[in-house]
C-alpha cells in the first residue's frame, strides 16, 4: 500500500493547531503497519531553519492555476523515517503565518493542484491519497477532472478527513473556472449560497469521509454541527467513518519527557514533584494539596471560554484551587484572563502566549484538566492530559464524549468527568465534584489508575485507515 498525505501543516515543521499532530503522528503509525507513507507540504516562510537547512531539490515542475503556469519546487527531507515533500513558491507561501489572506483560494488551488502535478516527477504513484480538511480538499475533484484520463492517475483513489467543519474554504464563483480550470458542470458540486465550497468538493468527490471521531460524525450530520453541509453528509453516510484521533506517545511520555520538571510513570507522588515545580516558576503559593486546574486551549469560544468567564470569579473566590490557563487567540479572553489574573493572584496564572514546553509541564503538574467545548471534533489536549494523569473534566460533544468516560465512585469505572448540556452552572457543578473526590485519596488513585492505563497511541486508529484504504482500493 502507497499513500500520501496532502496537508497544510504537519508538526513539527509549523502547526497553529490539531491538524499538524495528526499529519505528524499518523503516518509514523502507519509507516509501522507497513504502508509505504508520504507526506506533502506548502513550504512556508514560517518552517524553522532547523528544517529547512536540511532540505534537498527533487525538481521544478509548472502548475497551472487557472490560465496561467506558476512556478512550483518540489524539495524533500526525510524526517523519523517518513518521506516529506514541500512545495515551494515564494509568491504563495513566503509569508508570515498560514492562512488568513484574500487569496487564500487562490493560494491553496496552487498547492492542490501541485499535489497532482509533481506526482510523476517525484516518481511516486500511490494507492490512495489522502486529503485533510479544506486546504487539501480540492484534490477529488481536480483528479477526476483533469488527470483521472491519463494511465499514471488512473487507479488512485482518495479520502478526505474533516478536521473542523466550521472551517469550509468558501471562495467566490469565479474561483471556479480561474484557479481550478473547471466548466459550469462542477458547479453542483461545489456550490455554497452561490460561492465555491472547497470543503464540499472533498466531501462529494473523495471515496471515501472520515472525521476524528464517532460522535463528531454523527454531530455533523445534524442542523446544529452541519453548517449547511449536513444534509449532503446524510447523503454520504454509508461512505462517512469516524475515527478517533490518537496522540504521539512516544514523544508524549510522562516517563521520558524531557521539558517537565519530573519524569514519572504512574507515581502520583512524582507527578506532585511537577506541580511544585510549575507553582514556582509561575509564581503561585507552591503547596501540594491545593488542587490545579488547567486549561491548554486556543482562546475562542468553541472551547466553551463564555461558560467559564461566567463563573470562574466564583470559583476562585470560594473553592482552594488553582487554576492555570496557557494559550492565545481572541483579544477579548486574552484581556479577560490577564485581569482575571491581577484579581486572583494566588490563584489563578493566565499564560497568555504558545509555548509547547510550559504546556507540557501543565499537563504533568496538574491535577484537572478542564475542557468545556461547545463543541470537539475530536480533541488532542484531553488524550494528553490523560497520558500524563491530569483527569479531564469535558463536555460531552464529539471526541471529547468518544475518549473520556464518567467516574462512578460504585465500580471505580471512568477516567474523568463529564457534563452534557452547554451550561455554566453544570460545568462548575462537574467541575466542583472532580476537587471534591480529589480531595478522597481512594478514589482519586482509581481515576488516575484508569487514566494512566488507557491506550491513546495510533495503533488502533491506524488500523481502522489501512481498513478504508484496501476497501476503496478493491
Amino acid at each position: 500500500m502507497k499513500l500520501l498525505f496532502a496537508a497544510a501543516e504537519a508538526h513539527p515543521f509549523i502547526k497553529t493547531g490539531g491538524l499538524a499532530d495528526v499529519i505528524g503522528a499518523l503516518p509514523k503509525a502507519l509507516k509501522g503497519a507497513g504502508v509505504d507513507v508520504r507526506v506533502i507540504l506548502p513550504k512556508y516562510k514560517g518552517i524553522p531553519e532547523a528544517y529547512t537547512a536540511q532540505l534537498e531539490q527533487v525538481t521544478v515542475v509548472d502548475v497551472p492555476v487557472g490560465w496561467r503556469n506558476q512556478y512550483c519546487g518540489i524539495e524533500k527531507l526525510v524526517y523519523d523515517g517518513i518521506p516529506v515533500y514541500f512545495i515551494d513558491n515564494e509568491y504563495y507561501f513566503g509569508r508570515d503565518g498560514i492562512y488568513g489572506y484574500m487569496d487564500d483560494g487562490e493560494r491553496f488551488a496552487f498547492y492542490n493542484r501541485a499535489v497532482l502535478e509533481c506526482l510523476p516527477a517525484i516518481g511516486f504513484q500511490p494507492d490512495v491519497l489522502h486529503c485533510h480538511d479544506w486546504h487539501a480538499a480540492v484534490i477529488p475533484m481536480l483528479l477526476k477532472a483533469h488527470y483521472r484520463h491519463l494511465e499514471f492517475y488512473s487507479g488512485m483513489r482518495t479520502v478526505f478527513t474533516i478536521h473542523n467543519l466550521l472551517y469550509q474554504g468558501v471562495f467566490p464563483y469565479s474561483v471556479l473556472g480561474e484557479l481550478l480550470g473547471l466548466d459550469h458542470s462542477y458547479y453542483d458540486s461545489v456550490e455554497y449560497y452561490g460561492n465555491i465550497n472547497y470543503m464540499k468538493a472533498g466531501i462529494v468527490h473523495s471515496d471515501h469521509v472520515t472525521t476524528v471521531s464517532p460522535t463528531y460524525a454523527e454531530e455533523i450530520r445534524t442542523p446544529y454541527y452541519g453548517y449547511g453541509l449536513d444534509g449532503l453528509l446524510n447523503h454520504r453516510a454509508d461512505s462517512l467513518s469516524g475515527i478517533v484521533n490518537g496522540i504521539d506517545t512516544k514523544s508524549y511520555n510522562p516517563n521520558a519527557d524531557s521539558k517537565i520538571f519530573t519524569k514519572y510513570r504512574s507515581n502520583l507522588a512524582k507527578k506532585t514533584e511537577n506541580k511544585l515545580g510549575l507553582q514556582q516558576e509561575l509564581g503561585l503559593p507552591v503547596a501540594p494539596y491545593i488542587p490545579m486546574v488547567a486549561m491548554v486551549t486556543r482562546l475562542v469560544d468553541s472551547k466553551g471560554l463564555d461558560l467559564l468567564t461566567r463563573v470562574l470569579d466564583e470559583i476562585l473566590y470560594y473553592d482552594d484551587i488553582q487554576f492555570v490557563l496557557l494559550g492565545t487567540g481572541d483579544e477579548t479572553y486574552e484581556r479577560w484572563f490577564r485581569e482575571a489574573a491581577w484579581r486572583y493572584p494566588t490563584k489563578l496564572s493566565s499564560q497568555i502566549l504558545f509555548n509547547d514546553a510550559l504546556s507540557r509541564k501543565i499537563y504533568a503538574a496538574s491535577d484537572i484538566f478542564l475542557m468545556p467545548s461547545k463543541f470537539e471534533p475530536c480533541g488532542i489536549s484531553q488524550l494528553l492530559a490523560l497520558r500524563y494523569g491530569s483527569i479531564p473534566v469535558v463536555r460531552e460533544t464529539g471526541g471529547l464524549n468518544d475518549t473520556v468516560q464518567s467516574y462512578n465512585e460504585e465500580t471505580g469505572e471512568g477516567n474523568g468527568f463529564t457534563f452534557k448540556d452547554y451550561n455554566a452552572h453544570d460545568m462548575m457543578f462537574t467541575l466542583r465534584r472532580a476537587v471534591s473526590l480529589y480531595q478522597k485519596p481512594e478514589h482519586w488513585k482509581k481515576v488516575t489508575k484508569n487514566a494512566f492505563a488507557g491506550d491513546y497511541s495510533w495503533n488502533v486508529s491506524a488500523q481502522q485507515y489501512i481498513d478504508i484504504y484496501n476497501k476503496i482500493s478493491e
